[in-house]
């Protein structure tokens, strides 16, 4: 599995080259899917991350209040 950096890294340059407008429309919609699959793993680690922050973040609370 990419790490999040790698994956940023991908669409970032994904986006670079639809943005040129030096791709044909067929690679154009190829790329437009892997970038959208690219953002949508991206958002899945940061949920992943915020979730774990979250509970350490409540562990942590509870510990200094017990």
């Amino acid at each position: 599995m990419k790490t999040y950096e790698e994956n940023m890294k991908e669409l970032e340059s994904i986006v670079s080259q639809l943005e040129s407008g030096n791709v044909p429309l067929s690679e154009m919609v190829a790329l437009y899917e892997a970038g959208q699959k690219l953002a949508g793993a991206c958002q899945s680690q940061l949920d992943a991350f915020e979730a774990k922050l979250s509970t350490s973040s409540e562990q942590l609370g509870g510990m200094s209040h017990g």
